[in-house]
């Protein structure tokens, strides 16, 4: 799968209670405010405006739940971390993103997205960490690759895996993307069909 045909939006709320029933395979997206989510599920979807861009951070307040070719959901998560949001705001967020990570069934990869610009960053891990310690399946996707050299986000990678293995046994799956030169479609797409057969035969 290296072209999704058909993406449609279906749902927006707060409240995990009210995502669509748990019968297909779902991918759920986050990363820190302004990390590129928005531009990497365009690409993703082939559609320029299937998620809101927005330049500035912590635009995505809402679970947004897309069905991409009938088959499978991708859920667009809150960014986290951004700090003009009030602390009331964010720690609203952060139960929901809490109750709606904890309880979905059908929830086969969280995908973290990570720039891979930046050095490891506190808040990254923190989340990372809370994923690990309730044992959902992680990926991770270092977005921006197209703002420097391949040798430039390799080590970044490289700083961000030495960090990560401090707390884990071992690295997992990763993506390296840009949303403007289509790095990474494929790729992505390709990880998630075989997630999608794997589940059709659980």
């Amino acid at each position: 799968m290296e072209i999704i045909k058909e993406a449609e939006f279906i749902i927006s709320n707060t409240d995990h209670t009210k995502c669509p029933a748990p019968d297909l395979p779902e991918y759920a997206f986050i990363g820190r405010s302004n990390v590129g989510k928005s531009s990497l599920i365009n690409m993703l979807s082939g559609r320029k405006s299937l998620a809101k861009i927005s330049g500035k951070p912590g635009k995505t307040q809402l679970i947004n739940h897309f069905l991409m070719d009938k088959a499978w959901y991708l859920v667009d998560l809150p960014g986290y971390g951004y700090a003009k949001v009030s602390k009331k705001v964010n720690a609203g967020w952060g139960t929901m993103i809490n109750n709606y990570l904890t309880s979905r069934e059908n929830l086969v990869c969280v995908f973290v997205l990570i720039d891979s610009r930046l050095p490891p960053q506190k808040v990254d891990m923190e989340f990372i960490d809370f994923v690990g310690k309730n044992g959902l399946p992680l990926s991770l996707i270092f977005t921006k690759a197209d703002k420097q050299s391949l040798n430039k986000t390799n080590q970044s990678i490289a700083a961000f895996r030495k960090n990560m293995l401090k707390t884990w046994e071992d690295f997992p799956p990763y993506f390296i993307s840009s949303a403007t030169e289509t790095i990474g479609k494929a790729e992505v797409l390709n990880f998630i069909d075989k997630l999608n057969q794997a589940w059709k035969k659980e």
